[in-house]
């Protein structure tokens, strides 16, 4: 299993930055891909930006330009970026493992932090 635990959320300015972290713990050398999603209240959840083992990343429409994954691997980490945060920002943002072994997929979640950026 992969334990994660998010940090680093809060209240911001618009226009201020903010840097998530996801600490992963467990059977980290089996994580295949590694995000952050995010969810508002009464919308769904939603791929902010991704990162694979590669290192290779894909983000939103919404935040390129604005928004950095990357990983530390020796610190078995992933990092959220976030500068010229905008007030639609605001969610609960949460950090996902996905291990993936031939067809089958599994997700793991961390508990969500806030981030609210008020405008």
């Amino acid at each position: 299993q992969v334990q994660l635990v998010e940090s680093g959320g809060g209240l911001v300015q618009a226009g201020g930055s903010l840097r998530l972290s996801c600490a992963a713990s467990g059977s980290i050398f089996s994580i295949n891909t590694m995000g952050w999603y995010r969810q508002a209240p009464g919308k769904q959840r939603d791929l902010v930006a991704a990162i694979t083992s590669g290192g290779s990343t894909s983000y939103a429409d919404s935040v390129k330009g604005r928004f950095t994954i990357s990983r530390d691997n020796a610190k078995s980490t992933v990092y959220l970026q976030m500068n010229s945060l905008k007030a639609e920002d605001t969610a609960v943002y949460y950090c996902n493992a996905r291990l993936v072994a031939s067809t089958v997929v599994n997700d793991y979640w961390g508990q969500g932090t806030q981030v609210t950026v008020s405008s």
